[in-house]
């Protein structure tokens, strides 16, 4: 008998040694879970569902890790078996629900649900399991259904009631998450600070509540929290991805260099934390293109993979095209930039950018009409993609196609009027209307005036934003000559010569630079008064033959006033 005794002791306790193994390995395997390590998770959770099949828990977290990977139908499978292996755990009913809600099938989903409460209506747990799967599409997408979040905060309350004793700090993590993802943050942070009370090794919790900071813009009051998970444990990966998220919102994605290069070091270490998932390397890419970082940008886009039929696959396209045009790889931008456009069938997905880099690849690539087309395209999703069209117009001024230069900058001017770079812009659209007009007036074509009131008003808008551009006041003079009377001139030019002249003069370093100008303003003075007043006549010529020595005009002028007057007729 003492023997038997010892005996049925003994295999009690390899019973309870087993159990507690099991249940360290399912512990370990839902905090992969939570660190984003999918792939040992998955590993780890095939095991156990072999090992030990009975138990609905690891079919349940099998499916939550295929779900959470994109397989809706590797976990519906897996939730299937579950409910076949353990028929009470209602876990896997709920997970079913889940999958259908991915599915969009929110009638099979209550089915599910239905079930689930009719299998264990007193476990807490199967109210979480709901609970958690109407949050599930937290990012929704045109096809698939928004959170349900009522149904989620009445399922999550009724398991926190059940679970009398707390002890379950999943049900507060997803409290706190049903309340985050609706901007609550004063109803979420009770929940998640009520986790480190339960749960201290818990990360998760500190890392959402860092979270809400940065989406508050606390960035500082962020930041801390983040690093103060890190503190507790340097292997968890999420805490790295949004402080990385953080530093690239605090740089204002790309604005402060320092900060946005944090993001890209923290953000790649959280990848390497977790299984590089193509999502996370595809916004990898994007945090090294608010870095500026093209070259590594254009290596990471060139050596990802990504699955055939893939839709991803599309946003790897334009990132090659982007980065290659930023590595000025011209030809290639405009190879991947065409190709992207092929590919992406769903035009509503095109952004400012693309239409940009696809146009500023064409004009590169002599394409200037396509060019055009496309970033005048960007410019109308972005008014701030201005700079790119008006390097277009600068390309037909640069050549000579005039008119089009000036109605493209007239584009750059109504998109932008108060833009950074609209003083060139009034510059060059003056100037591309005053040479459409010498340019038909030389063809005798007989040009409009209009094409001289054009550009009068945009060089005196560069005038009125930047008075001490002195070519302003020399072009307006120009152009005024024109305007004016050619029988009977008004001297309509008079005021802008003499305020070049000025402007000029006043700064001593300006003159030898501007000297021939400044003899065309004397030039032009003294032809104004020379029929009128030619003592001022004289004083203009000298100073323009002194200014500039080798010039004709002045000096013809000058032997002509000083020639002895005519005989009158007759005498």
């Amino acid at each position: 008998m003492k023997i038997l005794k010892k005996a049925i002791t003994l295999n009690v306790g390899l019973v309870l040694m087993g159990s507690a193994v099991f249940a360290q390995s399912l512990n370990d395997a839902k905090k992969a879970i939570d660190a984003e390590q999918y792939q040992k998770a998955t590993s780890m959770l095939k095991t156990l569902v072999n090992s030990q099949a009975s138990n609905g828990d690891n079919f349940y977290n099998l499916g939550l890790v295929y779900l959470r990977t994109g397989y809706i139908d590797s976990a519906r499978a897996v939730f299937t078996k579950g409910t076949t292996a353990d028929p009470k755990n209602a876990s896997n009913f709920a997970g079913l629900g889940q999958a259908d809600i991915l599915s969009n099938n929110a009638a099979s989903a209550k089915t599910n649900f239905d079930k689930a409460v009719s299998v264990a209506p007193k476990d807490y747990k199967t109210y979480l399991a709901i609970g958690k799967a109407y949050l599930a599409q937290d990012k929704p997408s045109e096809d698939v259904s928004k959170p349900d979040f009522a149904n989620a905060i009445t399922n999550l309350t009724k398991a926190d009631e059940l679970d009398a004793k707390d002890k379950d700090a999943e049900v507060f993590i997803s409290l706190g998450d049903a309340y985050a993802l609706q901007k609550k943050n004063s109803e979420a942070i009770g929940p998640y600070f009520r986790v480190a009370d339960i749960d201290p090794t818990n990360r998760r919790a500190g890392t959402q509540v860092g979270k809400m900071y940065k989406e508050a813009r606390s960035f500082p009051e962020g930041e801390a929290e983040l690093n103060k998970v890190i503190a507790a444990d340097a292997n968890y990966g999420p805490a790295y991805r949004e402080l990385g998220e953080l530093y690239l919102q605090w740089s204002s994605f790309g604005a402060d260099k320092e900060k946005a290069a944090k993001g890209v070091e923290l953000y790649k270490k959280y990848m390497d934390l977790t299984d590089k998932s193509l999502e996370s390397q595809l916004r990898y890419m994007q945090f090294l293109f608010y870095a500026k970082d093209f070259q590594a940008l254009e290596q990471v886009a060139s050596a990802i993979q990504v699955p055939a039929n893939d839709p991803k696959g599309v946003i790897v396209s334009r990132l090659k095209g982007w980065s290659a045009y930023e590595n000025k790889n011209y030809p290639q931008a405009l190879t991947n930039m065409t190709e992207y456009f092929a590919k992406q069938k769903d035009t509503s997905k095109l952004l400012g950018f693309d239409y940009l880099y696809l146009g500023k690849a064409q004009l590169k690539g002599g394409q200037d009409s396509l060019a055009l087309i496309n970033i005048t395209k960007a410019v109308e999703k972005d008014s701030s993609n201005t700079d790119a069209l008006a390097e277009v117009a600068k390309t037909f001024f640069d050549a000579k196609k005039y008119a089009k230069s000036a109605q493209i900058y007239d584009k750059v001017i109504a998109a932008s009027p108060n833009g950074k770079g609209v003083l060139y812009s009034y510059f060059y659209n003056g100037l591309a209307y005053y040479f459409e007009y010498a340019t038909q007036y030389s063809a005798k074509k007989n040009p409009s005036k209009d094409l001289l009131v054009k550009a009068d008003s945009s060089i005196a808008k560069v005038a009125q934003l930047a008075p001490e551009t002195t070519d302003a006041y020399l072009y307006r003079a120009r152009i005024n000559n024109l305007l004016d009377d050619e029988k009977a001139p008004k001297g309509l030019a008079v005021p802008f010569f003499e305020t070049f002249v000025k402007k000029v003069t006043e700064k001593p370093e300006l003159v030898t630079p501007n000297a021939k100008k400044l003899s065309e303003a004397y030039d032009n003075l003294g032809g104004y008064y020379f029929n009128s007043d030619k003592a001022k006549a004289k004083e203009y010529f000298d100073k323009s033959v002194a200014v500039y020595p080798t010039g004709t005009f002045a000096a013809a002028k000058l032997k002509e006033l000083a020639a002895p007057a005519p005989k009158g007729k007759g005498k």
